[in-house]
């Protein structure tokens, strides 16, 4: 019914809110309500019924039924648009599912994906994450060692984390005890337990990554560090009586090791002071002997010039160096019937134990003073005895 549709015979036009009171003021506030009311019931289901009021409000109620769900079809769409925006942040990544396969990934900042459509899963790629595992397993030399392996890894590929593999964090250590058992079992219990731990690390490091490479699990190994390495506890005293062998040998070694570097250059230099001594001999007797041989050519030249000088020049020469190379004195006095030795190596040694205690010095000089005094006393008991003789 129109809204100007007249009643009866009458020319006033019907109330459109169902009203039949000719007075045309503003609806009452309740009754717009309720009629509002009643045609939100018919709309989902709830039938209105009534007067001449309820018929008029049945013939507008497509209408008014039209722009509700138009209404709340556009708050729905804006809720559905509004639940798609996120924020993905600097160290993230985000893989896009599109009803279940790859679509896209996505960079840090502000995005937007059809929700329920698209499915977005955030991966922090920089956060550094570790594993740890503890194995006990055979060493070449068929010892058994126990070893404590960390892997901290990052992910690298999103894509290969989110969809290629199930349990990528899984797979890696099911990798790592492998790469580890691998590693150990081709090198010595020696080296696992002391100087090839940092090797040990670097070759599960790299066969390790070859293994997760070839998994597709989009992890990069950034770091494998051994944390520790014993024997079982079963053995671990006995293992400790071993290591403290080894190091007992290794310090007698280097004992034997120091005293050689001190000894083998000692004798090496020793010996070369041996050479060069018998070196500087033998140049000193070359020397002299071209010394005495040169001196022998010049003095035969002088002989053959004046045999007579010569010959007594060299007796005077040979006297003096027996003199000078003897400590005692004999004293021959003309006229006299004996010859008096003066002891003068005893005279010396009663000197030095002179000066020794403090009394006068007895040098060359003196003797030979002494010695003056004595002939010429002698030579004066001499001439007295003589004389005495001839007055008889």
């Amino acid at each position: 019914m129109a809204w100007n549709e007249p009643t009866g015979g009458s020319n006033k036009p019907k109330d459109p809110w169902g009203g039949n009171n000719s007075n045309q003021g503003p609806p009452d506030l309740d009754e717009v309500l309720k009629n509002l009311q009643a045609k939100l019931q018919g709309l989902f289901g709830g039938g209105g019924s009534g007067s001449g009021g309820g018929s008029s409000s049945g013939a507008s109620s497509p209408a008014f039924s039209g722009a509700v769900v138009v209404v709340l079809v556009v708050l729905a769409l804006l809720v559905w648009a509004v639940m798609g925006v996120y924020q993905v942040d600097q160290q993230q990544r985000g893989v896009v599912l599109r009803f279940g396969k790859y679509y896209d990934t996505v960079q840090p900042g502000l995005q937007w994906n059809p929700p329920i459509i698209d499915d977005v899963t955030l991966l922090n790629v920089t956060k550094v994450r570790s594993i740890s595992l503890r194995e006990i397993m055979l060493t070449q030399d068929e010892n058994i060692v126990e070893v404590q392996l960390s892997v901290q890894y990052v992910i690298d590929n999103p894509v290969d984390f989110v969809l290629k593999v199930r349990d990528p964090e899984r797979s890696l250590q099911h990798a790592a005890q492998s790469a580890l058992r691998h590693v150990v079992g081709g090198i010595s219990m020696n080296m696992v337990l002391t100087e090839g731990r940092a090797q040990i690390a670097v070759d599960v490091q790299r066969r390790l990554q070859e293994y997760i490479n070839l998994y597709h699990t989009g992890i990069l190994v950034s770091k494998v560090t051994v944390d520790e390495s014993k024997p079982p506890t079963q053995v671990q005293a006995a293992f400790d009586d071993v290591i403290k062998a080894r190091e007992d040998e290794e310090r007698v070694q280097n004992e034997a090791q120091a005293y050689a570097n001190g000894v083998v250059p000692e004798a090496r230099g020793g010996a070369q002071r041996q050479i060069e001594e018998a070196n500087a001999y033998k140049q000193q007797v070359i020397a002299n002997a071209e010394g005495e041989a040169e001196r022998f050519t010049k003095l035969l030249t002088e002989y053959q010039k004046s045999p007579a000088v010569t010959r007594e020049r060299l007796y005077l020469d040979a006297v003096q160096k027996v003199y000078s190379e003897t400590s005692k004195v004999m004293v021959d006095v003309d006229g006299g019937s004996n010859m008096m030795y003066l002891p003068l190596d005893k005279l010396a040694e009663r000197s030095q134990r002179t000066n020794s205690g403090g009394g006068f010095d007895v040098n060359s000089s003196n003797i030979r003073e002494l010695t003056n005094a004595v002939t010429e006393q002698l030579r004066n008991d001499a001439a007295v005895t003589d004389g005495r003789r001839g007055g008889r």
